[in-house]
């Protein structure tokens, strides 16, 4: 048989299917890209240099995917036997079971003492060894093996399909390929399989999934056709054993910064490949600043980072060079008003008639600007919820990778709470969905706020509107209105920080609050506005109005897309500070950052404490020392004096002067290599302090700070100096 049939004849025919995954599966990966392009419009010009760079580059990077996505083949056409052999076919499977069953315990117990992993976080592991359990209880040629394989095509012919129709989705979303957003919604499957049903017609397309998949399956089946005259398992080995090495070498030679090599971040995203890029974000999702970023000297860092947090209102506790403790004092006496800022879903900037939108969609927010102190020009540190949540209540540039809100040993850190807390207030968390979701509930029951949901909402309560995302904006108003009103009611003050829903996909509302659509963006939009409208509406009824200020801001933009890799214009979000009768309005349009709003709201109270932040009181500040902090998570931003500075993975950086209408960026040549230091000096260091355990509340941060002894000068004297009240 050997002689008339070659090992490398035998082999050929054994592994024809892998052919066949491979044409179908870069023929998808052609077809995504040309959709994806069609769908960039003009954001892509249709040059032959950016067609070759996507399309070319592209094709490499489908290549290296289609290594990993073929393991499930080449595994199922090495491992299944040829014939039955000497053997009964049930004893072979028994002694194979038994020897995958051991092999894997071996491998869960060597996770467990090189890592201290438990079940509860290998399991996936156990995953690859039930796929290999029933591949030797028949064999390749006969009538079974060959359904076998056909339904085995078949399903990960509906993957690759699935796949890329999620990108689809994902694209018209985000504008980029699958990144760290997907990863995170993959770990919250109940929100992101409910947001999906309740925003696409789900089933009609797994259906139309399905008829494509058997479409494509009955055209090209002739490729499946399990032949094998005489292949031997240690044969086989040698393909898989080659597969093997060639996974080891893409993992170690490629990685998914290669590709943005143009200055079209939308090039970049289509030379890219979907899977390649989610596994990429997966690996990426806990990055050690010091081993993927440029560093600075630790002395050089810390001094550097002392150096730019001194404000005049600003002492250092400590001679430590690495202690950023600072004693904040103002004049005194120290103000206890109420607190509630509201942190509203993706409410960009543009959204505003203020900035030029002509839509009409926030009326009351535009004429709120007239009535509060407004910030024109504030700059958010990310794209997802957990990084405005970390910078409003923590007060911290952005750490690469996860968000300190889904990090370990993010315990007892010090926030903003702990500043009230220290003054008796009540400090409450409030969402209107399960805060589990991103670990929001973990978070900040861990770091001084008590934690408000959907669960405390009377089962009596009028629920209008709900979602998989939790219930209607006015609801979780009612729930935040029913909370501050039992800590009034206890003699106390109240710091309430409100996470709203309703301007996110599906952009479900109750019926008759505006006149925009349902389902669509600009209805989410004005039905936010309208409920803030009401809440204030309701608030100004109660005893505490007068005594409340209202700090209303977004987590983020409601788009992140841009040709640049970190498109500022994606960044900016507004910022309202409203009470009446302490605040006097104004239009503030120096750069603020989002870690600037929680010192900022600090300093308007007159509150002396000690700070460990790394944002300003912006009002404390010297023009020209002002920054943002725009990054992704692993493109770390630093807005200063108009040039923005980006840290990436492998050391690497760029340098631009930013155009704040389109996003776009013009390379600055030569380099100005100080505020390259400075953007350096700032993530490095506040990586370097929760590495470190260096972020925690101490027990010294609780005691008193004198406050400054005011000037004796006359009252209105004052007021006008302060230029704030």
């Amino acid at each position: 048989m050997s002689r008339t049939y070659p090992p490398s004849s035998t082999l050929r025919q054994r592994f024809r299917p892998l052919l066949w995954l491979g044409i179908v599966f870069l023929a998808i990966a052609f077809v995504t890209r040309v959709v994806l392009l069609v769908m960039s419009g003009a954001e892509v010009p249709h040059t032959p240099g950016n067609l070759l760079y996507a399309f070319g580059v592209g094709l490499g990077y489908d290549l290296i995917t289609f290594i990993y996505v073929a393991w499930p083949m080449v595994l199922f056409l090495w491992l299944v036997p040829t014939r039955t052999g000497r053997m009964h076919g049930l004893r072979r499977w028994l002694l194979c079971a038994a020897a995958l069953v051991l092999t894997c315990a071996l491998c869960l117990v060597v996770l467990h003492l090189m890592y201290h992993a438990t079940l509860r976080t290998t399991w996936p592991a156990i995953l690859p060894f039930l796929f290999v359990l029933p591949l030797t209880a028949f064999t390749y040629t006969s009538r079974a093996g060959q359904w076998v394989l056909y339904g085995f095509a078949l399903l990960l012919l509906y993957g690759l399909l699935f796949v890329a129709a999620s990108e689809l989705v994902f694209w018209n979303e985000f504008s980029v390929r699958f990144n760290f957003i997907a990863v995170d919604y993959l770990v919250y499957t109940t929100e992101v399989i409910g947001n999906i049903r309740e925003s696409y017609p789900i089933d009609r397309w797994l259906a139309l999934l399905v008829v494509g998949a058997l479409v494509l399956f009955a055209i090209s089946r002739r490729g499946l056709r399990a032949r094998d005259d005489g292949s031997r398992f240690w044969q086989r080995g040698k393909v898989a054993l080659l597969w093997l090495v060639l996974t080891i070498i893409s993992v170690a030679a490629v990685n998914g910064g290669m590709k943005d090599r143009t200055g079209n971040n939308y090039v970049n995203e289509l030379a890219g490949n979907g899977i390649y890029q989610f596994f990429n974000a997966f690996r990426s999702s806990h990055l050690d600043y010091a081993k993927f970023y440029r560093t600075l000297p630790e002395d050089e860092a810390f001094r550097r980072v002392r150096e730019m947090l001194k404000t005049p209102d600003a002492t250092y506790v400590s001679d430590d060079p690495r202690d950023l403790t600072r004693a904040i004092r103002h004049a005194g006496p120290e103000r206890h008003l109420n607190v509630v800022l509201i942190s509203v879903e993706s409410l960009s900037g543009d959204y505003l008639a203020t900035f030029g939108n002509k839509e009409g969609i926030t009326p009351y927010l535009d004429s709120l600007v007239g009535q509060s102190m407004f910030f024109d020009n504030l700059y958010a540190n990310g794209t997802r919820t957990v990084r405005g949540l970390e910078a409003l209540s923590l007060s911290v540039p952005p750490t690469p990778g996860d968000s300190l809100l889904k990090e370990k040993h993010n315990e007892n850190l010090f926030s903003l709470a702990d500043i009230f807390n220290d003054r008796g207030y009540q400090s409450d968390f409030v969402y209107g969905g399960y805060g589990e979701f991103d670990n929001m509930n973990q978070f900040f029951g861990s770091n001084g706020y008590r934690t408000v949901d959907r669960r405390d909402i009377p089962k009596s309560a009028t629920i209008h509107s709900e979602n998989v995302w939790g219930v209607a904006d006015e609801d979780l108003y009612t729930l935040a209105l029913g909370q501050m009103d039992q800590i009034h009611a206890a003699g106390k003050s109240f710091f309430l920080h409100i996470m709203t829903t309703s301007n996110h996909r599906p952009y479900t509302f109750p019926e008759g609050r505006v006149k925009q659509a349902e389902h669509t963006r600009a209805g989410a939009v004005a039905y936010t506005d309208w409920s803030i409208g009401d809440f204030i509406k309701r608030a100004r009824a109660k005893s505490y109005f007068n005594d409340t200020v209202f700090v209303i801001t977004a987590d983020h933009c409601a788009s992140s897309a841009g040709k640049t890799s970190v498109p500022v214009n994606r960044y900016h979000i507004p910022l309202w500070i409203y009470a009446p009768a302490h605040i006097k309005p104004q239009r503030v349009e120096r750069l603020t950052s989002q870690i600037d709003i929680a010192p900022t709201l600090l300093g308007l109270l007159d509150l002396s404490y000690r700070s460990r932040f790394f944002g300003y009181d912006v009002f404390q500040l010297e023009p020209g020392r002002e920054r943002a902090f725009p990054a992704t998570y692993e493109k770390l931003g630093y807005l200063h004096n108009d040039v923005l500075t980006v840290l990436e993975p492998g050391r690497k950086l760029e340098q631009m002067k930013p155009d704040y209408v389109t996003g776009d960026g013009a390379a600055i040549t030569p380099q100005n290599e100080e505020q390259i230091a400075q953007t350096i000096a700032y993530y490095q260091v506040a990586s370097d302090l929760f590495k470190r355990g260096k972020l925690v509340r101490r027990p010294d941060d609780a005691l008193p700070v004198q406050p400054l002894t005011p000037p004796t000068v006359t009252a209105p004297a004052a007021a006008a100096s302060s230029g704030r009240r």
